[in-house]
């Protein structure tokens, strides 16, 4: 019998009614994915009475999960659709994993690195609870994710939840032409849109605050 997570809760619903309000939430797709990934289901249980509040929260191992206006932000800025490959960096505790892949179904895939074993651990557990993984929409790997995915590349989009000093190239190589990458650099949301092979558009957003790239 599926495991399937329990209904929407109220909490949630203010959450996402005030990341409309505020102009973070827009599209149809993403909206549709926070009304049926809860955030709740992935903060530690100590926890789980802070999962709506617009707040970054500690998961342990110095990360957190994101404040949710954030990965509303950088979702919008990606633009995930059904049926798209992600790479997703700095998987943490799954719940962006989680958004991404209600949102590109079962035609698409959603590849999540996370470099702490305790992490990657954490956060397929809590994604397990909405059976992508079983359903082979997500894999998870525990690696340095500063070479990408070179065996499952090229990718539609790319983001990652931690903060570079500088876009690893390998990233850059792995995404399609017209492909959309969105990750932080340094204080900065940046957004990459690959125009061709070696000539990427870029915008950048400052203003955020993450926690930094680990490598080692």
């Amino acid at each position: 019998m599926e495991i399937q997570p329990q209904k929407i809760s109220e909490g949630m619903k203010e959450l996402i009614k005030e990341l409309i309000d505020e102009g973070y939430l827009k599209t149809p797709d993403i909206i549709e994915a926070f009304q049926k990934i809860d955030r709740r289901d992935f903060v530690p249980v100590e926890l789980k009475d802070e999962a709506y509040l617009n707040v970054p929260l500690y998961i342990g191992q110095g990360q957190t999960i994101s404040q949710p206006l954030t990965v509303a932000f950088m979702l919008e800025l990606l633009q995930p659709k059904k049926g798209d490959k992600i790479l997703d960096i700095g998987a943490g505790s799954g719940w962006q994993t989680a958004l991404l892949s209600q949102i590109v179904r079962e035609k698409g895939k959603v590849f999540a690195i996370e470099l702490i074993p305790e992490l990657k651990e954490f956060g397929e557990k809590n994604i397990s609870q909405y059976n992508f993984i079983q359903k082979g929409i997500t894999h998870f790997y525990c690696l340095n994710a500063i070479n990408g995915l070179p065996n499952y590349a090229p990718f539609d989009k790319i983001i990652s939840a931690a903060a570079s000093q500088e876009i690893p190239a390998a990233w850059k190589e792995q995404l399609k032409v017209n492909g959309r990458m969105v990750l932080p650099v340094e204080d900065a949301i940046h957004l990459l849109i690959k125009k061709e092979e070696n000539q990427f558009e870029e915008q950048i957003f400052p203003g955020f605050a993450f926690v930094p790239f680990v490598s080692k």
